[in-house]
């Protein structure tokens, strides 16, 4: 476990802020919509996409549901990042692109 992930699971041990990790997958979706909601506002619901503003505070809250979820489900965040990046590597060197469609 990395120092990220375990920093998340002491954060949420010394707050009491256990929960079951089928919430914790409802919070991170409603983090990623925030990142969504200053997409849209920023953009003007993407009239202007290089105006594109999103805050730093607002990714924290993404990655702090994500390593809490991952610690929830027993799932090393920084091994399962490396699976996915040895992932697109591979489809990348089989048919030039990351993508799991074709």
């Amino acid at each position: 476990m990395d120092d990220h992930q375990q920093r998340v699971a002491d954060f949420i041990h010394t707050y009491d802020l256990e929960t079951p990790p089928e919430y914790r997958l409802l919070d991170l979706v409603s983090e990623i919509g925030e990142l969504a909601k200053d997409a849209n506002t920023s953009t003007g619901y993407g009239s202007s996409p290089d105006a594109l503003a999103i805050e730093s505070d607002e990714i924290g809250d993404v990655l702090f549901a994500l390593l809490a979820l991952a610690d929830d489900l027993e799932i090393d965040a920084d091994a399962a990042l490396e699976e996915a990046l040895e992932k697109y590597e591979q489809r990348l060197d089989e048919r030039d692109s990351a993508g799991s469609g074709q």
